[in-house]
């Protein structure tokens, strides 16, 4: 184990525009045959699972290459569909780099992760220098511009780290700057560049990507 309870070895979901971050919450659907046994086998060992996105959406055959920073998330829900398809919860414990990459198992690639830039991951981060009104004025134009249907009483009833982690994982923002907000040093920090994303989409508003497995 490494960091922690953090396993040093883990598999890995290569998926583009889906973003998990420490105490986010984030729902799949698992159908491929690789993916349901990496899951199969996380639930019967540590249940965490690694999320990091490709660096680029489509690739031909073969492995395509990655960020080097991904998520590290437990399993915390699991269902069984009929189909035999999983449906998981995935709540992201912490930030890794990727030391280097192992051979395949099973068909899912795994690697050796680094937590050492992100020891206060599994903390709660300060929220004195969040720019909360700001951030939720433009949020309201985003919104309203998009058409976007949302529970407002919901959304300002959040206090304001799960305020800008569920922003940060849900709004539709390209891979590129996913990763960004991902690799933020801070809370306040990933605030900030989320309301900088969120006032260029005003400008224009169909920046949204289709998440893909690689």
């Amino acid at each position: 184990m490494f960091g922690g309870d953090l396993p040093e070895a883990i598999p890995i979901f290569p998926l583009s525009g889906a973003l998990l971050l420490p105490r986010g919450v984030l729902p799949l659907t698992i159908f491929e045959p690789r993916y349901l046994r990496m899951v199969s086998n996380a639930m019967a060992n540590e249940r965490m699972i690694g999320m990091i996105q490709p660096l680029v959406t489509e690739t031909p055959a073969g492995k395509p290459d990655l960020y080097q920073t991904g998520c590290v998330g437990r399993i915390t829900a699991f269902n069984e569909t009929e189909g035999g398809h999983f449906l998981i919860m995935l709540t992201g414990v912490s930030r890794f780099d990727i030391a280097r990459e192992l051979p395949e198992h099973d068909g899912y690639r795994r690697v050796i992760a680094d937590y050492s830039r992100f020891s206060e991951d599994p903390k709660p981060e300060p929220t004195d220098q969040i720019d909360r009104s700001h951030l939720l004025d433009v949020l309201r134009l985003f919104i309203k511009r998009n058409a976007v249907e949302v529970e407002w009483e919901a959304v300002t009833a959040l206090a304001d780290e799960p305020l800008v982690i569920s922003l940060t994982m849900t709004c539709p923002f390209a891979a590129n700057e996913k990763q960004a907000l991902l690799e933020c040093q801070s809370l306040a920090e990933r605030s900030r560049v989320l309301t900088t994303l969120l006032e260029m989409t005003l400008l224009a508003p169909d920046l949204g990507v289709n998440a893909q497995p690689n």
